[in-house]
């Protein structure tokens, strides 16, 4: 009898190694080969059949585009796109807790109400389902629940049941009985998705697919399995905070980087149609270190509260405690104080906080954090109805950014009366001059970051 061949797998980045090693040359990763039983090899002398003739056509044609499945639940369908696209494959992401079950239960018990919707658990036993549907309110939706984890079965059960929207949760506890390695590993993950996603375009259903996070917050599996999907949906927040962020990194279907905002309250998540006045409800007053950044999250405009915290630091390399923004940017920031602005904050512990748990990823909060950075080492407040929105360069220079116009409207509409913004451009000044002066708003363009200093006097020591 031959000896089965067995290779060693990187479970990390799916590189492959003929014997096992402690590191993995590809990803730098320690401990993550798993041994596997190698693809049977096509005997040699054995011929491969010739493979037919594809067909091209032409770029140019009409397409008739389905209509999206509409969940109800309207910030769900935003970061979708406005619906759900039959035939779609839709991974959703996010750490342990944070309400993947619960948003997909709640989407599944809307859409039953028109479509035949499945859920099937891997993970939990039908028992605990049935539980958090109680808890939800939803125990008499119209949801066909199982719970299996074979692959086989689970596509056969589907080509007799033609379901219209199916939850599989989740892949990583899913396994094809034909691969000789445990259920997670890189091989069952691939295999066990490619099989699920050839039969939801085949059959026309959509997919959602539920995947486990690294450490690192990325989808655990191969890197392979977001690209062979429609969409990339990820979970973001504290599960120790109300707020729950939905943001789509990918989306055949739709803008990419669109935000949904919900809250976790006892009855599951609810959404949030308008984060920006939830987000700055608990603002008080003028508090020094604080202020208000005029963001853009996708195609939505949203304004939180920026807080920076500078105290004197007793140690030899001052502490940086950083939530919800980019630690490099800040040094960049504190970098163009001191050398720009002659300003010394290098000898100071720094806290900064972006309020509500969002994470800000643009380069537009430059001047937001800078402000609060300002105002902290001055100790005079921000005036409360000042937004604030900018980028910084290296050599202190104040950077226009996009949707100037959306951003100060979003502020106008929750009553603010003045902005800080970089000084615009002399090309098209008065094509946009009407556009900022019908929102209403004060407007305090700056063209340095020096110039935004002479709004905080700094105290003599």
């Amino acid at each position: 009898m031959a000896k089965t061949k067995t290779t060693f797998v990187c479970q990390s980045c799916g590189a492959s190694y003929n014997k096992w090693q402690g590191q993995c040359t590809s990803c730098n990763e320690w401990n993550t080969l798993s041994e596997e039983a190698a693809p049977e090899a096509i005997p040699k002398g054995m011929g491969v059949a010739k493979g037919r003739k594809i067909e091209f056509v032409a770029l140019e044609g009409e397409e008739k585009t389905p209509p999206r499945k509409v969940t109800g639940i309207g910030e769900f369908d935003r970061v979708c796109g406005g619906g759900l696209v039959p035939g779609s494959v839709i991974l959703v992401g996010g750490d342990p807790g944070i309400g993947k079950s619960t948003i997909l239960l709640q989407v599944m018990a809307t859409l039953s109400a028109k479509h035949d919707c499945a859920y099937i658990s891997g993970e939990e036993a039908i028992d605990q389902v049935r539980l958090r549907a109680r808890r939800l309110g939803h125990e008499k939706a119209k949801v066909k629940l199982a719970s299996a984890t074979n692959v086989r079965n689970i596509l056969t059960t589907l080509e007799d049941e033609k379901p219209d929207v199916v939850v599989i949760d989740s892949i990583q506890t899913l396994y094809i009985d034909t691969i000789d390695s445990a259920p997670g590993t890189v091989s069952q993950v691939r295999s066990s998705a490619n099989e699920l996603i050839r039969d939801a375009k085949r059959n026309g259903y959509v997919l959602f697919i539920v995947g486990h996070v690294t450490k690192e917050g990325t989808i655990a599996g191969p890197r392979v399995l977001e690209h062979m999907v429609d969409t990339v949906l990820y979970f973001e927040g504290d599960r120790g905070h109300q707020f729950r962020i939905l943001r789509g990194v990918k989306n055949r279907f739709g803008a990419t980087d669109e935000i949904g905002v919900f809250e976790m309250t006892e009855g599951g998540l609810q959404e949030v149609p308008n984060p920006s006045a939830l987000f700055l409800s608990d603002r008080k007053g003028d508090v020094t270190g604080s202020c208000v950044f005029a963001g853009i999250e996708g195609s939505r405009p949203m304004l939180v509260e920026v807080q920076a915290l500078l105290s004197p630091s007793a140690l030899a390399t001052p502490r940086r405690a950083i939530v919800g923004w980019d630690s490099s940017r800040l040094a960049m920031i504190m970098a163009v104080f001191d050398t720009r602005c002659g300003l010394g904050m290098g000898g100071n512990d720094v806290h900064l906080n972006i309020a509500g748990g969002l994470k800000v990823n643009e380069p537009a909060a430059d001047l937001a954090v800078a402000a609060a950075l300002a105002s902290s080492l001055s100790g005079v407040a921000v005036p409360q109805e000042t937004v604030i929105f900018g980028e910084i360069g290296l050599s202190g220079e104040v950077r226009a950014v996009g949707q100037t116009e959306s951003r100060l409207k979003e502020a106008a509409k929750l009553g603010f009366t003045r902005a800080i913004i970089p000084e615009r451009q002399k090309r098209g000044k008065k094509d946009k001059e009407k556009g900022l002066k019908d929102s209403g708003l004060e407007i305090w363009e700056i063209g340095h970051v020096q110039e935004l200093l002479s709004f905080f006097p700094m105290k003599d020591k």
